[in-house]
């Protein structure tokens, strides 16, 4: 008897529970899960170092039914063109995927079978619910958060997520397989990876983690939220990103756990992942979110775009201690508090003039959780260009946020070992300490430490003649 097979396309849903087009192919064929570093979508270099640790974990644990990960670089539709003929496999399933270069694919793969005897279909399981199901009263996509939010509570379409198949079937024939480590996506020399290795990654760590969230720190999250050095969020942002664990199986236990009434510290945990929810329906309403701003008025600021200030951005050399503790953060763990992102978001946008485009495409690069759909949303909301977005005129001082969510330094003096003996009155704003003070901590301004690369007072009013030049940019 001839084996039916079925080819299930992975992206990011590198996992095996509440996965839908996993769980309906395993019920009907054997499966042959395949993965294709695509040359047309361009990833970042800490994106790449996860891939590569999370497909490791996920091929270890198809490994456990006896199947074999396969994974293959170069054309997705091509690869797996070349694989149905091999294999005669007479169906293709994916998870649908939203960007600009899935959408396409997913309408090529379906054009291409539609009227052959292979079926191609495409499952839910990356978002809560599918974009058709959810629009405000006029039919259409919301376009702000908080009606979103609302009618996303309330509708009956939210995805209830599936068990792990008991057994999959694994091909009986043979199939070219890419070795993981010779694609070359873990750096060598320089390693600029090695502040990464506490990170635990995969399947079964994802769960591991939101299970430790919800019987600890989610008693503060609300409030320590915004504390970045508070160990008050869950860290489960890569893991979503790659699909390790759904918006769904987090959503569902979340409301387990709380007999299906979320308050206070749950529910605000549920909004933020709602926040991640509206940032792909964003996605799809605007494909060229990363490149274009959503209100095309703001495409006519005249932005400064100094080279030397974005580099000193880039490498937390600003003069601003909580601006430059993020951004080592960043750099030394692939991770950064989000209310620093903010804080150091609007000071490059607002303080430095900058585009917000460079800001968006470094994170992209250093980012472990760097998303299609978050991370353009994000900048666009703090450049003020985005839907539901910060107005114009919203410009953080850097130095008020850093006293309000850091007074005692403890964040700063993490990132910035330099400043370590600085006493907390100064450590904000260490330019105004005394000489001797400084001498006492062991800091020279302009050598151990940078002086402010801007006055914060001025760039803001010249920010602010920048925008409001603008017509309807308020």
């Amino acid at each position: 008897m001839t084996q039916s097979v079925c080819i299930v396309l992975l992206r990011n849903e590198l996992r095996l529970t509440d996965h839908p087009a996993l769980l309906h192919a395993a019920k009907h064929s054997a499966v042959i899960p395949v993965f294709v570093l695509d040359d047309k979508v361009k990833l970042g270099g800490a994106s790449l170092w996860w891939l590569h640790h999370s497909l490791n974990s996920l091929g270890n644990d198809f490994a456990k039914h006896g199947v074999k990960l396969i994974l293959r670089r170069g054309d997705t539709q091509k690869i797996i063109e070349e694989i149905q003929n091999k294999t005669n496999a007479k169906a293709i399933y994916c998870t649908r995927s939203y960007t600009k270069h899935d959408v396409r694919l997913e309408k090529s793969l379906h054009e291409k079978y539609q009227n052959t005897e292979i079926e191609f279909r495409r499952f839910g399981g990356n978002l809560l619910i599918e974009p058709e199901k959810i629009t405000n009263k006029q039919g259409t996509a919301f376009q702000v958060f908080t009606p979103f939010f609302k009618a996303l509570q309330q509708s009956n379409h939210i995805r209830t997520p599936f068990a792990k198949p008991d057994k999959i079937i694994p091909f009986a024939g043979g199939i070219q397989s890419d070795n993981l480590d010779d694609w070359g996506l873990l750096p060598t020399k320089p390693n600029w990876a090695e502040g990464f290795a506490e990170w635990e990654i995969g399947e079964v760590t994802a769960f591991q983690k939101l299970e430790k969230f919800l019987n600890s720190k989610i008693n503060i999250y609300s409030e320590g939220r915004d504390f970045p050095a508070l160990a008050a969020t869950s860290l489960l942002s890569p893991h979503l990103r790659f699909g390790e664990i759904s918006p769904a199986q987090i959503w569902d236990i979340v409301n387990l756990k709380c007999h299906g009434a979320p308050i206070g510290n749950y529910q605000k945990f549920l909004s933020e992942l709602a926040w991640r929810e509206f940032s792909y329906h964003l996605l799809i309403a605007y494909p060229d979110m990363a490149t274009k701003p959503i209100k095309q008025q703001f495409s006519a600021i005249e932005w400064d775009n100094d080279e030397n200030l974005l580099i000193a951005w880039q490498s937390g050399q600003t003069g601003f201690p909580i601006i430059d503790a993020g951004m080592r953060e960043l750099w030394q763990t692939g991770y950064m508090h989000n209310r620093v992102r903010m804080i150091v978001a609007s000071f490059l946008v607002k303080d430095l003039l900058i585009d917000w485009q460079y800001g968006e495409q470094w994170f992209w690069d250093c980012l472990l959780d760097a998303d299609y759909a978050n991370n353009p949303a994000s900048w666009q909301w703090v450049a003020g260009c985005g839907m539901d977005a910060a107005p114009y005129f919203r410009i953080f001082n850097p130095t008020t946020q850093s006293q309000k969510f850091d007074a005692d330094g403890k964040y700063i003096k993490r990132w910035l070992p330099e400043l370590v003996k600085l006493p907390n009155k100064y450590i904000h704003e260490p330019s105004t300490a005394p000489k001797e003070i400084l001498s006492n901590a062991g800091i020279i301004m302009g050598k151990t430490y940078p002086l402010p690369i801007v006055n914060h007072k001025t760039a803001r009013e010249k920010t602010l003649f920048a925008y409001g030049k603008i017509k309807g940019a308020e």
